[in-house]
């Protein structure tokens, strides 16, 4: 897994209160965490993790009223 993406996920400066990660540079959406054992997270240097979290937040208010 050692690419140029790569550099960034491990660059502390990427991230924002040491949890979010955020990087305009970086074109991925979701990215591997620092601790690749841990899962992945979202790149909030990108516009379209908020369109993708803003329609989550909506699938969810939609279900709990509609269900």
């Amino acid at each position: 897994m050692d690419n140029d993406f790569d550099r960034y996920v491990d660059n502390a400066e990427n991230y924002k209160f040491t949890i979010f990660y955020f990087n305009p540079k970086d074109s991925r959406i979701i990215v591997p965490k620092r601790n690749r054992l841990l899962g992945w997270t979202l790149n909030f240097g990108q516009r379209n993790t908020y369109i993708i979290i803003i329609l989550i937040a909506i699938i969810i208010i939609l279900s709990k009223i509609y269900l």
